[in-house]
């Protein structure tokens, strides 16, 4: 099983938007963004200097699926949905800027790593603190991904702190290494299942030769049900959010808000430019990912993997 996310666009800027990309509201409002969220395990192969034969390790992970369907060929043609290139695997700061894929994670073990004695999101809602002040008391984790394979994870101690653009890299629990992403073949129909490169290397961090296609593939897939679709998956080792064990009584994650930004190129007379739409579960207004009121409680039963 997963826990599936539906994501509904901003309505801030609606009829303005429309008017700029040529199409109607209601065309927008007819653009699919789904984001299907898998907590699963893979074998990853431990060395040690004490151990001369390799051992198989269970490590969880979280399985970040994500689909959008354009329903007209003219946004599919200002949609900007980069190639995938292995080259260009690796952490990138600034992706927002770009289509974007999204995702932010908070929970206990996240905060006491990040900022230590400090209140959890789920002991300031026990305290009965309200959200504007929960939002502004707990640690959270970002991910960004641009669909050609650049990526970034940030952590933040309080809502939008530290305020220093680019933010903080995410580090492991060595206090050296950047956190990574692995990226993968998607959960869809008609995908090649998952592929877990198993490194800590982000330098390393690329799909196979068998992966690779079947991405690519998707980009766009043409059907008669589904003329314009994008998909892209990654996965997230879950033992970089915390100093902690991970195991399926905690998984670190107690929240969740996975997010798109979808960038597309119009023109303006003789002049190029860019705009973007914003998809979220729910959205604050104006739309502001970060505000931690508008996320989802983490179902790691129905997200675990069956």
């Amino acid at each position: 099983m997963s826990q599936i996310f539906h994501l509904c666009l901003a309505t801030d800027t609606l009829a303005a938007d429309a008017q700029t990309l040529g199409v109607t509201i209601e065309d927008l409002q007819s653009i699919q963004v789904e984001v299907i969220v898998t907590l699963a395990q893979t074998n990853q192969i431990a060395q040690t200097a004490q151990i001369t034969q390799s051992a198989q390790q269970p490590e969880w992970h979280l399985q970040l699926d994500y689909r959008v369907t354009m329903p007209l060929k003219s946004l599919a043609a200002q949609l900007d949905w980069s190639k995938w290139q292995p080259t260009q695997v690796g952490f990138k700061d600034y992706l927002w800027e770009q289509t974007c894929l999204e995702c932010f994670l908070a929970g206990r073990l996240i905060t006491d790593r990040l900022i230590n004695d400090s209140a959890s999101i789920n002991d300031v809602n026990e305290l009965g603190i309200d959200g504007v002040d929960a939002n502004k008391t707990s640690a959270y984790i970002e991910i960004n991904a641009n669909p050609d394979g650049r990526y970034a994870l940030y952590h933040f101690r309080s809502y939008r702190n530290p305020v220093t653009l680019p933010p903080m890299p995410l580090l492991q629990p060595d206090g050296q290494t950047q956190a990574f992403i692995n990226w993968t073949a998607s959960h869809y129909p008609g995908s090649n299942g998952i592929a877990n490169n198993g490194t800590a290397n982000t330098e390393q961090n690329s799909l196979s030769a068998q992966i690779e296609p079947a991405i690519d593939s998707l980009t766009p897939k043409t059907s008669t049900a589904n003329p314009y679709v994008y998909q892209r998956s990654f996965t997230v080792p879950l033992s970089q959010l915390s100093n902690a064990k991970i195991d399926m009584d905690d998984t670190a994650i107690d929240y969740i808000h996975p997010c798109v930004i979808l960038s597309f190129g119009t023109t303006f007379g003789t002049r190029l430019d860019t705009m973007a739409l914003y998809f979220a579960p729910k959205h604050a207004s104006p739309p502001d990912f970060h505000n931690l009121q508008y996320w989802s409680v983490f179902d790691k039963q129905t997200a675990l993997a069956k």
